[in-house]
């Protein structure tokens, strides 16, 4: 269970060491730390428009993440998506008059504050330092699948010209292998799509208390004479979409991971499996400021 958010939890973004040294680049991944929400253990930062939370609570956690976010810069206009697990991937020149639909956002304009949402998804941020370009994903298994952020590398370089050996890339956030059980069509997916997809997961047989007290009630008639207990399979996330980004050109060395797992953390982070659906949404941000970049920084991305 989550603990109780208190008044005096601060609001607190996490960024990533190999972002941080950009003067003109804002980004950071937000947690459930020092928001208006009460819908979710407290005051919590629930930065989505979820059925249990209000529509004026959530609009004071955008506002307060924005300004905590771009203090020192002068970007205040966030970019948001309706996310359909999918990879599509959308470029943004300006505020769009209608919802945008899709998984990625990217942008070379200053001044746009790109945000994708999740709550146990992996966020994943790339930045091109030669031509001031910025792209942020939301990558679920659905949308590892179809490999959105490979394709994310290759619409920046589409249409900012960039080259995979100048980004820097950032995994936030997500949930990790330790805690991701998964069934065996997605494995199927995978290994339909990735030669290294046996990498990926991890088999565990399920325990049974009972059956351990009391083997021979679990006898057959077949050999080798016990029935067998299914096993779990764990995806590691994570690990697939850095391979992804090395096999689109992106250097190990630029690829930074966040070690902490939502399902394991929610004391600091939402968490859509361990809290059963019911809990808010964290956001991914980036975008090209003025140069005075962000303040504050918070290590353990």
């Amino acid at each position: 269970m989550p603990k109780r958010i208190s008044k005096q939890d601060k609001l607190t973004i996490l960024r990533a060491e190999n972002l941080s040294k950009f003067p003109w680049l804002v980004h950071g991944f937000s947690t459930r730390l020092g928001g208006f929400s009460r819908a979710y253990g407290g005051q919590a930062l629930n930065l989505g428009f979820t059925p249990d939370d209000s529509t004026a609570a959530v609009e004071r956690n955008r506002t307060a993440f924005s300004r905590e976010l771009a203090a020192g810069s002068d970007l205040r206009t966030l970019i948001t998506l309706r996310q359909v697990h999918s990879d599509t991937i959308r470029f943004v020149e300006s505020p769009s008059k209608s919802r945008l639909v899709g998984d990625g956002l990217i942008t070379s304009t200053p001044g746009l504050l790109l945000a994708i949402q999740t709550a146990d998804c992996l966020p994943i941020i790339l930045v091109d330092s030669k031509h001031r370009a910025v792209g942020v994903f939301h990558a679920g298994w659905r949308g590892t699948a179809k490999r959105i952020v490979e394709k994310g590398v290759g619409e920046m370089r589409r249409r900012f010209g960039t080259r995979p050996g100048d980004l820097k890339a950032a995994i936030g956030p997500g949930i990790h292998g330790c805690c991701y059980p998964v069934g065996k069509e997605v494995r199927e997916q995978f290994e339909s799509q990735f030669a290294y997809a046996a990498k990926l997961f991890r088999e565990v047989e399920e325990s049974d208390p009972v059956r351990d007290k009391y083997p021979m009630l679990f006898l057959t008639a077949r050999p080798p004479g016990h029935s067998e207990l299914p096993k779990k399979i764990f995806l590691d996330l994570v690990e697939a979409n850095r391979r992804q980004l090395l096999a689109a050109g992106v250097p190990p060395r630029s690829i930074e991971a966040s070690p902490l797992c939502t399902n394991c953390r929610t004391d600091l982070l939402f968490s859509y499996r361990a809290e059963k659906g019911k809990t808010g949404r964290m956001m991914a941000a980036v975008g090209i400021g003025d140069g005075c970049g962000p303040l504050g920084r918070v290590k353990g991305v």
